[in-house]
């Protein structure tokens, strides 16, 4: 359990030629206290040059299940896609695409055929003041991902950390295997919800992370109980032999663009 607040989302280390490294290169052998396991944890996508990553995310819905398929991949500094998709709903064109090259943000809707072009958004200015408390800044990433979203949580886990988790009693209790890969099990009680439903006694948190790069691997979300939502990783490849054009995307004939 952690004696103090976690928040240092923002504090990386940087080397004299302003190069970004992990302060925590590789953890030792044993249990890391949370603190250590959080600061492992901000540093993750700083322990590889490329990513392939694939989340399945089940949650409960009035209907039943729903299965969300979420495909990401990275190259370091800038590049980034993330495709979504819902197998369950039965057509192929039921799939979203978030593509950006650091610069422009583009997306293509394959169910409303609509696409955006937009610059991507630029932070508040001062938040890298070193005299403002650590919990007044935020984590700035490498390679930007969509804001709000489990690819953002799970490889930018900096603000996971420290405006979810470090709000609850969190603790680290054990290991797991999770796509084959050894992950650290934390485990957080009455972690602060944004919404109001969710901001209960009985809300529960386990959150599984890679051993090696500190990505989170799978989370899990209990309310009263019953699981809310389940998004695991199922496929993990940091340093990933990319092809030349996994960033590159048209807009197919035919799509509405909003600038």
């Amino acid at each position: 359990m952690s004696a103090r607040p976690w928040d240092r989302a923002s504090r990386l280390t940087a080397t004299p030629d302003d190069r970004l490294r992990p302060e925590i290169v590789a953890l030792p052998a044993g249990r890391p206290t949370v603190d250590e396991l959080f600061s492992f944890m901000r540093d993750a996508e700083l322990r590889f040059a490329t990513l392939r990553m694939r989340i399945e995310e089940r949650s409960a819905t009035t209907d039943g299940e729903r299965l969300v398929v979420i495909e990401t991949l990275i190259r370091h500094p800038r590049d980034a896609r993330v495709t979504t998709s819902e197998p369950g709903l039965g057509t192929k064109d039921t799939y979203e695409i978030w593509i950006s090259d650091g610069s422009v943000v583009r997306t293509y809707s394959a169910t409303h055929r609509l696409g955006t072009a937009r610059p991507v958004r630029r932070g508040v200015v001062g938040l890298g003041d070193p005299d403002l408390p650590g919990s007044a800044t935020v984590y700035r990433p490498l390679t930007p991902l969509p804001t709000e979203s489990l690819p953002e949580a799970f490889v930018h886990p900096a603000g996971l950390c420290q405006n979810v988790l470090m709000t609850g009693d969190c603790r680290v209790s054990g290991t797991d295997l999770v796509a084959g890969r050894e992950a650290l099990v934390l485990e957080c009680d009455h972690p602060r919800g944004a919404e109001v439903w969710a901001d209960r006694p009985d809300r529960r948190l386990r959150v599984w992370v890679d051993r090696e790069t500190g990505v989170v691997t799978r989370l899990v979300e209990t309310i009263g109980g019953e699981v809310t939502r389940d998004a695991t990783v199922v496929l993990l490849e940091p340093d990933a032999a990319l092809p030349p054009s996994a960033f590159d995307f048209e807009l197919p004939a035919g799509t509405a663009t909003i600038f």
